[in-house]
């Protein structure tokens, strides 16, 4: 699949998603607590997203080369799931616990991908600085997007700052990548890498930048339902998610309330 470069009329239509998805993913945050399932957060999440007349991307989306397509909305990663958590009624919130939530939009046939990573109730220093430090390596990989730049500035900004700030597992086998037309596009966009290198960041390209970082290792194993990646060692993981327009001067994040 080649790289796709956006028309304004479509830039148009996925910042209006970005806004709208923003939305619905931060009211469905705020309803994170002990004692609700993954399920009652994924309903939320569905109905906020049919309240505005849109349609969800994950909800029977089937990635090349699984056998299902997704059966939700939301993606709830719990603690040592790092991503594509299936929502379930028998996934109870406790507190303490560090949940990964995960959405896509689809709004006028055009798509936007957007994560965040909450606590329940209070968490320990440790695993509260897992999510800072997650959080703020994928803005230092946004921040890298210049004039000029390319797909390796990218994952260089975020494993340099990883690295700077503690032991975190940089999760390899998972990437960011294009969105817009589809909900997954080239460039792949890795969480790693050499700067100056790889596919120039242009003009009109959209991206989803995300990276997963763990308290431990970088390998991770799928639990059997298809979908859900946990980490091997059982460490807990975090993982943030901003759909970001490449401008000529920069970068315009579009996955903002």
């Amino acid at each position: 699949m080649a790289i796709i470069i956006k028309t304004p009329k479509e830039i148009e239509i996925i910042r209006e998603g970005g806004r709208r998805l923003a939305q619905v993913l931060a009211d469905t945050a705020k309803q994170v607590r002990p004692g609700i399932s993954a399920t009652e957060l994924d309903l939320f999440a569905q109905n906020e997203i049919k309240k505005l007349g849109d349609t969800p991307a994950f909800l029977g989306y089937k990635p090349v080369g699984h056998r299902k397509a997704y059966p939700a909305a939301l993606c709830v990663s719990v603690n040592a799931e790092v991503v594509h958590g299936i929502p379930k009624d028998t996934t109870i919130l406790k507190e303490g616990d560090v949940v990964s939530l995960d959405l896509g939009l689809n709004h006028k046939g055009l798509f936007t991908d957007h994560a965040v990573t909450v606590g329940v109730g209070t968490l320990t220093k440790e695993k509260q600085k897992l999510l800072s430090v997650t959080e703020q390596s994928m803005y230092e990989g946004i921040e890298a997007i210049k004039p000029g730049a390319r797909v390796g500035d990218i994952g260089f900004a975020v494993s340099s700052y990883a690295k700077k700030h503690g032991k975190y597992g940089i999760i390899k086998v998972l990437a960011g990548h294009g969105v817009g037309k589809a909900i997954h596009e080239d460039p792949y966009i890795p969480n790693y890498g050499k700067a100056h290198t790889g596919d120039p960041l242009v003009p009109g390209m959209i991206i989803a930048i995300e990276p997963m970082l763990t308290l431990g290792t970088e390998h991770v194993d799928e639990t059997g339902d298809g979908y859900t990646l946990k980490t091997i060692d059982g460490s807990t993981a975090a993982h943030f998610e901003h759909t970001v327009l490449i401008t000529d001067t920069g970068y315009e994040i579009l996955t903002l309330v």
